[in-house]
């Protein structure tokens, strides 16, 4: 698409870029000296298109920007600024943040500071693990983005470590060990700052393992507090799990980073799949696997809960992210907490107190026949009692989910949402399992199941919140895209295909309205910002996570290597 007029602009940036790069660099940090971004800042975060401070794009992660200047009209002269190598062959599946005209950016290897004026790399830390790591942990080798707080920057790493650097120049300040990585714990997702807290999740679900949050000092890396997910002895929910060990194994992942309402002093907060994934060693609802919490930043009090899907034995994470939102409910507005849920049900919930407002499909379902709004659960069908009874069914939505983690977007003006969504089945039945340190512990058999040449698997919709109804939806191919949507105030949605592919599509009806062909797959999360008054779009590119295995075949001839890329409107 407009391929030749592309290539000639960014020869014609990057020669400007190269120029602009001949001044004296040191006078970038002299303009950002300070402690930053403040509470404050992140508090306001969406409102001050110069900055992108917090994981979705402001604390209610709607992924949406009031920016217009690329709109639907002028994308067609949007074009590449500046690309930088992140030097990683692992993927690339990150949020940048932006301050003071600095990009941060991370993978699981490096975490870069870039002038977004120039494109030029102002410094790169490596982050070190064994090498033993990656065939451990679960599920692909990623890191979904950093936190910033008062002059510092805060990560986790592969093999379970949380990283304070220094924002001016990636000196590390402080390390501290969250859990031990040949257990199979891992920490992949971004981390929050609620109230002056620190906030970290864990992967390892898959590995009998016991998952938690936690929470820490930004200033000194002192640990504050520790949430199981799975409670103990003594604590409300241990009773919803057997006598013996059962629970100690019990899984309930925190690896999407939570949402937070500063004026309620709410981290929202999802829970992933219980384990193992048969549950016969584990009857009993299993709280708080597959489940939302509610909590305070400054203690990890659980202040409410709900469960999506007691007993899990679908791998029905609820990780994903949680949006929030005002949403009209019987002509009345609601402040609510929205997620369109792995198991294929789009939730609503009352944010004060986790009241169930709706809870409707938006892909097909065969697993449940509906949820019961009396109670809140949802009512499983003749295909999950065959489940349960050990015979192999054809399970809609696949335990891939109707959809992954890839990030969707929430536009208050339009008031839906939008989302990469699979229609998609497995063949599924439970097997034995043993528990073994540092090993997978699932229990099951899990086979592709013939579907129609021409059905697509990987789709952009547009979700409206109560009704779950598609609005529209936009077939994209047989490859699901595991890239999260940005929505903007100039009509359009952003999001990139795991063959390389940056979208722009029309808001109003999904239609591809520009794209470009990065070197690589793309799994990442777009942003988009404002720089000495003009809007920029950025994105990273870089194939790998747990699609890439999936989809092995048909994305053999797609390059591996990651990058950053910077685009903005070509001048007129």
């Amino acid at each position: 698409m407009q391929g030749l007029s592309v290539a000639n602009a960014f020869v014609i940036l990057l020669l400007a870029g190269c120029a602009a790069m001949t001044g004296d660099q040191t006078a970038i940090y002299r303009t950002h000296e300070g402690p930053g971004p403040t509470a404050e800042e992140l508090k306001h975060d969406p409102k001050n298109t110069d900055k992108v401070l917090t994981y979705g794009m402001g604390y209610h992660q709607n992924r949406y920007s009031t920016l217009k200047e690329i709109n639907k009209q002028t994308v067609k002269r949007l074009v590449p600024v500046w690309n930088v190598s992140l030097n990683s062959g692992y993927g690339e599946q990150g949020q940048p943040l932006v301050y003071n005209g600095i990009m941060y950016v991370t993978d699981a290897e490096y975490t870069v500071a870039i002038d977004i004026e120039t494109g030029k790399q102002l410094w790169r830390t490596p982050v070190e693990f064994d090498s033993a790591t990656p065939r451990v942990v679960c599920c692909g080798v990623s890191n979904k983005g950093p936190a910033l707080y008062e002059g510092k920057l805060f990560r986790g790493t592969l093999d379970a470590f949380v990283v304070a650097l220094e924002q001016k120049t990636g000196k590390q300040l402080w390390k501290e060990k969250a859990a031990e990585w040949k257990e199979g714990f891992s920490i992949t997702g971004a981390p929050q700052i609620a109230n002056g807290v620190l906030i970290t999740g864990m992967s390892g679900a898959e590995f009998g393992t016991r998952l938690f949050l936690d929470g820490w000092d930004p200033d000194t890396g002192k640990h504050l507090w520790r949430r199981y997910t799975i409670p103990g002895p003594g604590e409300k929910g241990f009773e919803t799990w057997p006598p013996g060990d059962a629970s100690l194994r019990g899984g309930g992942s925190t690896w999407i980073t939570g949402s937070y309402d500063p004026d309620l002093d709410l981290l929202f907060w999802g829970t992933g799949n219980a384990g193992p994934w048969n549950p016969a060693t584990r009857p009993g609802d299993n709280l708080y696997t597959a489940s939302v919490l509610a909590l305070r930043p400054k203690t990890g009090e659980v202040v409410w809960h709900y469960q999506f899907t007691p007993n899990d034995m679908y791998d029905w994470d609820a990780n994903w992210e949680l949006i929030l939102g005002d949403v009209a409910v019987d002509g009345h507005k609601h402040k609510v907490v929205m997620q369109l849920n792995r198991n294929g049900f789009l939730y609503v919930l009352e944010r004060a107190n986790g009241k169930l407002l709706s809870a409707k499909p938006y892909e097909k379902v065969n697993w449940a026949t509906h949820v019961d709004m009396a109670t809140g659960r949802p009512v499983e069908s003749e295909i999950s009692k065959k489940v349960r009874a050990g015979e192999k069914v054809e399970l809609w939505p696949s335990q891939w989910g109707a959809k992954n983690w890839p990030h969707a977007a929430f536009n208050p003006e339009t008031g839906l949402l939008y989302a990469n969504t699979m229609h998609n089945m497995r063949h599924y039945k439970f097997v034995p399992v043993e528990y073994k340190v540092g090993q997978r512990y699932q229990g099951v058999e899990n086979t592709p199941a013939p579907r129609q040449d021409d059905e697509a698997i990987g789709h952009v919709d547009a979700i409206e919140p109560m009704s779950a109804k598609q609005k529209w939806r936009a077939p994209v191919n047989d490859i699901p895209n595991y890239s999260a949507v940005l929505a903007t105030a100039g009509g359009l949605l952003f999001t990139g295909k795991q063959t390389g592919e940056f979208l722009a599509l029309d808001i109003d009806d999904g239609k591809t309205l520009w794209q470009f062909q990065t070197g690589s797959g793309i799994n990442a999360q777009p942003i988009t910002f404002t720089h000495r008054g003009r809007q920029y779009v950025a994105i990273q590119s870089g194939l790998g996570g747990v699609n890439q295995a999936r989809m092995a075949g048909e994305l053999k001839n797609v390059p591996r290597g990651g990058s950053v890329w910077a685009f903005a409107l070509m001048r007129e």
